[in-house]
């Protein structure tokens, strides 16, 4: 059962990431060089940020 449930999971982050470069390619490609021209201290706060959201509601919808 927890196998599956990871390959849901990935299967629908795969499926998420997808969406920008398949509807706006141009736009995407602009994000990602604004994205890469920022500092790698405010990089890994956003890192952060993301992974403890992801943390909190896994542990509130599990």
């Amino acid at each position: 059962m927890t196998w599956q449930l990871f390959m849901l999971a990935l299967a629908l982050v795969l499926i998420l990431e997808g969406v920008g470069p398949l509807l706006l390619p141009n736009k995407w490609r602009r994000y990602l060089h604004e994205l890469s021209l920022q500092p790698t201290a405010l990089l890994r706060r956003i890192g952060g940020a993301l992974v403890t959201a992801g943390v909190v509601i896994l542990v509130i919808f599990s």
